[in-house]
């Protein structure tokens, strides 16, 4: 669309949607009992990490040489241990071996130190590094995404992912990468050197290992089905908070603050149920892996006093031994301690990469030489019928044939499919069966951005962004200079009030424009749509939220503003749309009367009924 077709326009403020929670409420995204697909997961972020390989490389350096220095240590204490043995019952001490050892115990400690360090820094770095681009891309994503997507899905839902999942992995990346990948390396040199100095004490120490992965792998299956209700349950809890914040007047004038909080703490108190078990579960695993770790300590020390009694190995070696079995062991239980943190973090990036995985709208235009600049504005609508859910239609045997430049109103009761005829105009949604066509050019056929480069719409629901009142204007059309955005406000009759704020055309817009009245925020999107300067335009209901006299000074501005334009005008007002060249009145998806305003008041029909009825309530 001319306002929408940049990518360089002030940050959208969240659109609220008062009173209702839609298709995607509470209930709907509630997980199927089959468990997610972690190693897909997995695999998918360490993609991700790939994309940073000096700093993953970096990281994983500082970890091994930090690793190094632990399994060093334990070595030079059995040297140092060594160094005094008693002969004859007699203590002998070789002090050359045990000051030498004693300061390289220092040096190895005091540099692993520094390595640490540089680990920490790479760890932050990398995390951040990822999760940005994690989050560029599903935003990129969600900005692609059909309409029919979000009507699908409510907005605390879909920020939930965008934030709360995306922070999971986060707190992930930082704090468990970097031990991920140290304890696997402090295994594999733990137990090499165990081998080296006992392969008996090794095996005696390994015996309870495999009961305590049989009893994670038990646990684990809990584990990953709670933490991702948890995470579905947050996205609703969300999504009821959005709509209790932006419909908060409704709720107060409808005095429903009792129902909706009755709803609040119903959801709560199922996100409060998952959580719980979710964290118990989870916190099961450390204790049970530390349990492991002692019986296999306790079979060690055992082991080794017997082999030392018997002189097989020294003193010292016993030491070493005990220190390279709880380096095996601890990297174990400090996984098992993460594990939680981890599934959550799986849970959160899995719910990313379904918002990722959803189709984009596609964009597969085959006409390659539409040009904006060269549209006339014929639209021509071939027994078109279409529905939101393909068992019931909204408009059936829809036809219309529309000149370029005319003027089309649209009119009928809530629910006809006035609206809908500009969701299939706009290519929002596609026509089930029938033809659209646009200059003799089927709509599936032009490129969307084409498509709505040339279109400019004026919605109901009124929608500002972040920024100041000329960055809201300037929207509708990036090159614009200062004075086009002045001109374009002043035919819109929204510079007299501009004017009077304090920094005028630089006046910062508040949350959704809330610092503004409604009549204020529709004439800022009426001129954002004549800066765009159209070739069709659409006005839903542009006129409402208008008080009737600067409504007189609009519908003038409108009459030039739509001079040689095709123009749909969905309208409830029967006075606005006197002056359309053709007026159609829906009913049930069908087209029901049309023709000129005299032309339908003489036919005595629906619209001569609509016209009445309004009529008798002004008078």
């Amino acid at each position: 669309m001319a306002e929408n077709n940049n990518n360089n326009a002030p940050r959208p403020a969240m659109p609220g949607r008062p009173g209702g929670r839609g298709p995607g409420g509470p209930g709907m995204g509630m997980p199927k009992e089959k468990p997610k697909n972690g190693k897909k997961t997995l695999l998918r972020l360490l993609s991700y990490l790939g994309k940073s390989k000096a700093l993953l490389i970096g990281m994983i350096a500082m970890v091994l040489l930090m690793t190094v220095t632990q399994l060093i240590g334990p070595t030079l204490q059995k040297e140092a241990i060594d160094s005094m043995t008693l002969v004859d019952g007699q203590l002998h001490v070789d002090f050359e071996t045990l000051k030498s050892s004693l300061i390289s115990l220092a040096i190895v400690y005091a540099v692993g130190v520094v390595f640490n360090f540089f680990q920490g820094w790479f760890s932050a770095t990398l995390s951040q590094q990822t999760v940005r681009k994690m989050r560029n891309d599903l935003f990129t994503k969600m900005s692609k995404l059909p309409v029919k997507y979000f009507d699908t899905h409510t907005h605390g839902e879909l920020m939930s992912r965008l934030t709360n999942d995306v922070d999971n992995v986060s707190n992930t990346l930082s704090q468990s990468l970097s031990t991920l990948i140290s304890s696997a390396l402090t295994i594999v040199g733990s137990l090499s050197l165990m081998l080296w100095y006992s392969p008996l004490m090794t095996l005696i120490s390994l015996i309870a290992i495999p009961l305590g992965l049989w009893l994670v792998n038990l646990i684990s299956k809990k584990t990953r089905r709670f933490f991702k209700r948890q995470q579905e349950t947050l996205g609703d809890l969300n999504g009821h908070i959005e709509e209790m914040v932006t419909g908060q007047k409704t709720v107060l004038a409808f005095s429903r603050s009792g129902i909706v909080v009755d709803e609040f703490d119903e959801i709560n108190e199922k996100l409060r149920n998952y959580s719980v078990s979710a964290q118990i579960w989870g916190g099961i695993v450390g204790p049970v892996m530390n349990m492991i770790g002692n019986i296999s300590f306790a079979l060690v020390a055992i082991s080794g006093g017997f082999l030392a009694a018997n002189g097989i190995i020294s003193v010292g070696t016993i030491q070493a031994f005990v220190q390279y079995s709880k380096q095996f062991t601890r990297p174990v239980s400090e996984v098992a301690n993460q594990y939680a943190v981890i599934i959550s973090a799986l849970s959160g990036a899995e719910r990313v990469f379904e918002v990722m995985d959803a189709v984009p709208e596609e964009d597969d235009g085959k006409n390659n030489y539409f040009n904006v600049s060269e549209v006339k504005g014929d639209v021509l609508f071939e027994n078109v019928n279409f529905g939101y859910n393909e068992e019931k239609l909204v408009l059936k045997d829809f036809s219309i044939d529309v000149k370029a430049g005319q003027k089309i109103a649209l009119v009928g009761p809530t629910g006809a499919g006035k609206t809908t005829v500009v969701n299939l105009i706009t290519r929002f949604y596609d026509v089930n069966s029938g033809r659209i066509s646009l200059d003799g050019v089927d709509l599936e056929e032009i490129p969307k951005d084409g498509l709505r480069s040339s279109i400019g719409i004026v919605l109901q629901d009124t929608v500002l962004f972040t920024g100041t009142i000329r960055d809201n204007i300037r929207f509708g059309r990036l090159d614009a200079t200062d004075e086009e955005i002045v001109a374009a406000a002043k035919m819109a009759y929204a510079d007299e009030f501009i004017s009077r704020l304090p920094d005028g055309y630089d006046t910062e817009l508040s949350e959704q424009g809330s610092n503004l009245s409604q009549g204020q925020r529709q004439l800022l999107s009426i001129a954002r749509a004549i800066l765009a300067d159209p070739k069709i335009l659409i006005l839903d209901e542009a006129t409402s939220s208008i008080d009737t006299r600067t409504e007189m000074h609009i519908q003038k501005a409108m009459i030039a503003l739509m001079k040689g334009r095709t123009s749909f005008i969905i309208a409830h007002r029967l006075s606005t749309i006197r002056d359309a060249d053709t007026i159609l009145v829906i009913d049930g998806g069908r087209i029901a009367e049309q023709g000129s305003h005299n032309s339908l008041l003489k036919l005595n029909g629906h619209y001569k009924k609509l016209y009445d009825m309004q009529f008798s309530r002004q008078v």
